[in-house]
């Protein structure tokens, strides 16, 4: 395992962090993602909380520790 470094928190080695660091790169301008950013930006975002999207499409302003805690909900598919 690499060494932990600013930028490389999970030590990953380099063609790991490279792979990553593009599969989120191409997350992030999927054609839905996009859609949530620009509905976040519409509602206005805030630093205490965060806008929980719901699988029917609809959002709810939510804390911030339990829309991050997604995956103990069963929300997130692994």
């Amino acid at each position: 395992m690499a060494n932990k470094r600013e930028g490389n928190s999970q030590g990953l080695g380099r063609a790991a962090l490279a792979a990553k660091r593009a599969r989120d790169i191409s997350a992030a301008k999927t054609t839905k993602r996009k859609e949530r950013k620009a509905e976040n930006q519409r509602i206005g975002q805030s630093s205490t909380s965060d806008i929980h999207h719901k699988s029917d499409g609809t959002t709810e302003r939510t804390s911030i520790a339990y829309n991050r805690a997604t995956h103990t909900r069963g929300e997130v598919n692994s």
